[in-house]
């Protein structure tokens, strides 16, 4: 294994690109952890690198991790160095630099899915990704405008769920109707119906909206099916993007049965 202790290294150059790339389209990114990490290599195999703290090398699972791998994508980094890059402040001591997959545009989409329009806050967009493959969904398209899947906070949200999703990025939502197979259904706060006095289809392409400004209008207007989720209007307003989007897949699936 490599061992590596200059800042002017233009690998350790390339990581500190990756780590404040944000998921940028096209451009490596860096899988901060443990799971994270044995979830790529069940999922697409061996990492472009794999970077480990030297000081923390010979922990159990790093040793385990690194004994999966070809010595040639494995490199120790000086700690000062990983501390930099680590996404979290108690770093578990490896970094795999990867190439996010991006999955084939289906030409036509009959199965349950979710749109994310412009949904910004990353937070937000990796709590939906879990709830998403936690509900047995399994299709994504994240419009433009919509924080990156794989920046580090969506990551870290997500907990995995990336693994078991196809997520297609940079998606133009009114284009991708075209394609669609099953109804669409959009929450609103107006003009919709009780999301419990309504019959769910089985199958639908689910849209959730933006923070602050819900599901774009043209989306609404090509919606078969727009629904509201009762609550307190009195004390809030709307709810949470994440949570109106656990309440409504969760709903569908327990009408459904679990599939």
């Amino acid at each position: 294994m490599k061992s590596i202790s200059s800042r002017d290294n233009p690998l350790v150059k390339t990581l500190r690109k990756s780590a404040a790339g944000g998921g940028r389209r096209g451009e490596p990114v860096l899988l901060d952890g443990v799971h994270l990490c044995q979830a790529w290599l069940q999922h697409h195999g061996a990492p472009e690198y794999a970077v480990f703290d030297e000081e923390k090398l010979q922990r159990p699972q790093l040793q385990a991790l690194a004994g999966r791998l070809p010595a040639s994508a494995c490199i120790a980094l000086d700690a000062r160095l990983m501390r930099e890059l680590a996404s979290v402040e108690s770093g578990q001591g490896v970094l795999f630099l990867v190439h996010p997959p991006e999955p084939e545009l289906p030409g036509r989409i009959a199965e349950n899915c979710v749109l994310f329009d412009r949904i910004q806050d990353p937070g937000n967009v990796g709590t939906l990704l879990r709830t998403c493959a936690a509900a047995g969904v399994r299709r994504v398209f994240l419009s433009v405008g919509t924080a990156s899947a794989w920046s580090s906070k969506v990551l870290r949200s997500g907990q995995g769920a990336h693994f078991a999703l196809a997520i297609h990025e940079h998606q133009d939502l009114q284009a991708l109707l075209a394609r669609l197979d099953v109804p669409l259904v959009a929450t609103a706060l107006e003009g919709a119906t009780d999301l419990y006095a309504q019959d769910l289809p089985r199958s639908c392409a689910w849209v959730f909206g933006h923070e602050g400004q819900g599901v774009a209008p043209e989306l609404l207007r090509a919606a078969g099916l727009r629904l509201r989720i009762p609550h307190d209007s009195a004390a809030v307003e709307s709810l949470n993007v994440a949570v109106a989007a656990a309440i409504c897949l969760f709903e569908q699936r327990r009408v459904h049965g679990e599939r």
